[in-house]
């Protein structure tokens, strides 16, 4: 996502954003929300929503405290009004709301991160972006080598054999480095993986090479240890090869923050937005 798109998103949710009186809590009228996070039609925006009170119900939150249903009144023309059904949201709502919404649409995804944020500075609102699409990252490697693992495993080769399999591709993708140099030189605590201390670019290399394999192991028809080694080692070889072309060595970047203090940072971040977000309550 451009920094010209997360400025405009910056701008439009601040904008619509309201304040109760003699408070801090932050609320969004649905209506509003609804359009900019890109749903034409309410019928189709009211269903998010009723997945988000859902998702709210079964965290056993009181819905009302973050939802709360409300009548405008709205120009129709001619300075006649009429009354419009809507919903007060608060920061915890639009958040749900986002995670419940189309994933395709990139004003949602500016939406996860900018309502799990008890901040308005768009500097940290891209920096927590860029976090959240290293989470995303890491779940994905997780899932094509947890797919490569079950493949294998069909074609004779055990959880040893994956193991080689797998660390033989880090040496490929990491020019000669093996998966406990590159731990040695992250510092990485014995028992944690190196994907976890992996920048984005570098996971999503390592995910796309196992992807690779996974294709070819079935089209090929792949059996046995060796020749899955083979194809797994060509592949790294050749995302090495894509890499170095745009001058980006593997090996040489920073390692990242560790994705599990980061998960828990996030899971800390949404407590802590369901505590202070919430509507008071009515009289």
């Amino acid at each position: 996502m451009n920094k010209q798109l997360i400025t405009t998103l910056q701008n439009e949710f601040n904008q619509l954003s309201n304040t109760l009186e003699d408070s801090t809590v932050e609320y969004w009228y649905a209506r509003d929300l609804q359009k900019v996070l890109g749903y034409e039609r309410w019928e189709n925006f009211i269903n998010v929503i009723h997945k988000a009170k859902t998702a709210c119900e079964n965290s056993e939150i009181e819905i009302t405290d973050h939802f709360r249903d409300v009548t405008k009144m709205v120009l129709i023309g001619s300075n006649t009004q009429r009354p419009i059904e809507d919903i007060i949201l608060t920061r915890y709502a639009c958040y749900l709301i986002a995670q419940n919404g189309d994933s395709k649409k990139e004003q949602i995804a500016f939406a996860q991160t900018y309502f799990a944020m008890q901040t308005r500075k768009q500097e940290l609102v891209e920096q927590r972006l860029e976090l959240e699409d290293r989470l995303q990252a890491r779940a994905k490697l997780r899932e094509s080598e947890t797919e490569l693992s079950k493949n294998i495993f069909e074609r004779g080769v055990d959880d040893s054999g994956f193991g080689r399999i797998r660390s033989k591709g880090d040496t490929a993708l990491f020019g000669g480095n093996t998966t406990q140099n590159m731990k040695d030189k992250f510092g990485v605590p014995n028992g944690r993986p190196l994907a976890d201390f992996l920048p984005t670019i570098t996971i999503t290399a390592k995910n796309l090479a196992t992807e690779i394999t996974n294709h070819n192991v079935k089209q090929k028809n792949l059996y046995g240890e060796n020749s899955i080694t083979n194809e797994h080692i060509q592949n790294n070889e050749s995302v090495r090869g894509l890499l170095s072309e745009r001058g980006i060595k593997p090996e040489e970047l920073p390692p990242a923050e560790d994705l599990k203090k980061l998960e828990r940072k996030v899971k800390s971040d949404e407590k802590n937005m369901i505590k202070q977000s919430a509507l008071p309550k009515k009289r």
